[in-house]
């Protein structure tokens, strides 16, 4: 057993040395008027592939998310907020 944990471990580790170093980034989303808001603004964003977190905050009215830049970049992060009818920008 513990052989084929050790296989395994070492087989998948080439494939987190591949992934970039990931990198954060604050947006301010617009329309967020119910606490109900965040929970879609945060679904929309983790279906965005190379999503590894987000947060939003309803009083606030800001998404923090940590992504890997290989996969995705922050102009499909506001699409996605976007189409999911929360407009956003980057935070200065």
């Amino acid at each position: 057993m513990r052989r084929l944990l050790l296989s395994a471990a070492l087989a998948l580790f080439p494939l987190a040395a591949l992934a970039g170093i990931p990198q954060t980034v604050s947006l301010v989303v617009k329309n967020m008027t119910c606490a109900l808001c965040p929970v879609t603004v945060r679904k929309a964003l983790e279906k965005v592939p190379g999503v590894a977190d987000a947060k939003v905050e309803f009083d606030r009215k800001t998404a923090a998310l940590t992504f890997d830049p290989d996969k995705v970049d922050a102009a499909t992060l506001i699409k996605a907020t976007s189409e999911a009818g929360y407009p956003s920008s980057m935070k200065q």
